[in-house]
């Protein structure tokens, strides 16, 4: 299996000791700081956007993974590349032009990923995928953290790893969603190589240990 990365979600972090549950998570050994953006528009909750990752950045260490559940999500590519985010991802579901928002995110020199909900199948990324660094299943529907994972998306990040491998593409898959001990063997046998946690990483006692438990070590 390919090298397994784990980013840690801050949604499920206490935001009243953000600077402190960050390095723990970095000591932990999360590679990658997740940050979800939510407008209340795409999705119905609202988290929170520029100003708080303007802080997350002078904190941070490792990549910060900002994900962007918003509707035309364009308009703030260079706002949130200006305040620290190293790879942006944003839903497929939530653009006119994919491809638009790819390059624009390229031309702020940060990483492009493309994120899909559970009822969106698998085959429309498929001419993206050559353009994308990174492509995200949600295996829980977006805009809350906490919820159980959608065992039925096994057979879609599955998919998207055969679409990939036979065209020799060597992009990382993730998976946000209900992971845990027991969900992340599954995914990672799919072919997911980062995988989001949140609640279960926040929640443990001994965050280390549950990150090895999701790398499988």
């Amino acid at each position: 299996m390919e090298n397994v990365i784990v980013s840690a979600s801050i949604l499920s972090a206490d935001l009243c000791a953000l600077g402190k549950d960050i390095e723990r998570a970095e000591n932990a050994g999360c590679e990658y700081i997740h940050f979800d953006v939510m407008d209340g528009v795409f999705v119905p909750n609202i988290s929170y956007g520029i100003p708080v990752l303007d802080s997350v950045s002078r904190i941070a260490r490792n990549v910060l993974d900002v994900h962007l559940m918003i509707t035309d999500p364009i308009r703030y590519i260079k706002a949130f590349s200006a305040s620290g985010a190293d790879i942006i991802t944003f839903h497929y579901e939530a653009c006119t032009d994919v491809m638009a928002v790819v390059d624009e995110i390229h031309s702020c020199g940060k990483k492009a990923g493309i994120a899909i909900k559970p009822a969106t199948p698998a085959s429309v990324l498929e001419r993206f995928a050559d353009k994308a660094d990174m492509l995200l299943v949600m295996t829980v529907e977006p805009g809350f953290g906490g919820q159980g994972f959608n065992f039925d998306m096994l057979e879609k990040i599955s998919e998207l790893k055969k679409m990939l491998s036979e065209r020799d593409l060597k992009i990382p898959i993730q998976v946000d969603g209900g992971i845990n001990e027991l969900t992340a063997e599954l995914v990672k046998k799919a072919g997911a190589e980062i995988l989001v946690a949140g609640s279960y990483l926040f929640n443990a006692p001994d965050m280390a240990l549950a990150v090895r438990k999701i790398l499988g070590r």
